[in-house]
């Protein structure tokens, strides 16, 4: 675990104090709130985190509880772990991206999963594994 630059802790803040609109928040932010509870929690921490923050800016933004994806969000999740494990220590996301610029794909999902599959309400729900091709294996 390591300690967040203060852009990345700003980041965070402002992600848990629900200060960021629908428009603010894209893949990228995503794909941020990832990466900066896994520099600071354990993995099934983070996931925690991460749902309930993703819940709690649907529910602040307005949008329907519905929208949530759990197989999206812990999919993600290990894919910014994989890279963060083999991009070895940075110092902040945008360094961290610069070794992982392929999750900037936000449609690599779907070499994993098919779209029935993806998004049914099952995946949105829970966890559900690919159906298509394996997503890496965690290490820990």
């Amino acid at each position: 675990m390591k300690t967040l630059s203060a852009s990345d802790a700003q980041f965070l803040a402002a992600f848990e104090a629900c200060e960021m609109s629908a428009a603010e928040f894209g893949h990228r932010q995503h794909l941020r709130v990832a990466y900066v509870y896994l520099a600071v929690h354990p993995y099934a921490e983070a996931l925690e985190k991460t749902e309930t923050g993703l819940r709690n800016l649907l529910a602040h933004l307005g949008a329907p509880a519905s929208k949530y994806h759990h197989t999206l969000t812990e999919s993600w999740l290990r894919a910014v772990e994989h890279f963060m494990q083999q991009s070895g220590p940075t110092t902040d996301f945008e360094q961290f991206l610069e070794a992982a610029h392929p999750l900037l794909d936000q449609d690599i999902m779907g070499t994993h999963y098919s779209t029935d599959l993806l998004w049914s309400d099952a995946a949105r729900a829970t966890f559900v594994e690919p159906d298509l091709e394996p997503i890496p294996p965690r290490n820990g």
